[in-house]
């Protein structure tokens, strides 16, 4: 299994550099080729949301297409699944952020309650609890 970091998914998926995006997919179809898997770990995930809509401006409904691609590839193995399909439903039906939605799932599927933030946005996700 190989982890693949941020900067080669964004690389790929964005083309905004040729050279670092062939480079990028060659090293991913190397590693399909060879029926390695891929790992893709929670804080790349959310390192990834960050990127495509900060930086590079995609909206909201984009980001979450992306990432429904990225999990429903056979290859890429991704750390808690459950947990990140869950964050990515609360994400897109939310005004939180991908990382907070994240934070909360991951919170709740290790018995919490409830998360604390002082967020107030983040109330309506039922997953946390503040003023």
């Amino acid at each position: 299994m190989i982890g693949l970091d941020t900067n080669i998914l964004v690389r790929f998926l964005t083309e905004d550099d040729p050279r670092q995006a062939d480079l990028a997919a060659e090293w991913i179809q190397a590693a399909i080729n060879k029926e390695e898997k891929l790992f893709l770990n929670r804080v790349v995930l959310c390192e990834l949301v960050w990127v495509l809509s900060g930086s590079y401006g995609f909206p909201k409904s984009r980001v979450v297409e992306i990432l429904e691609e990225l999990l429903s590839l056979g290859h890429l193995i991704v750390e808690d699944r459950e947990i990140v399909f869950a964050a990515l439903e609360d994400y897109a039906s939310s005004n939180a952020d991908f990382a907070d939605c994240l934070i909360g799932r991951g919170n709740k599927a290790t018995g919490c309650s409830a998360t604390l933030t002082f967020d107030r946005k983040l109330g309506r996700t039922g997953l946390f609890r503040g003023k």
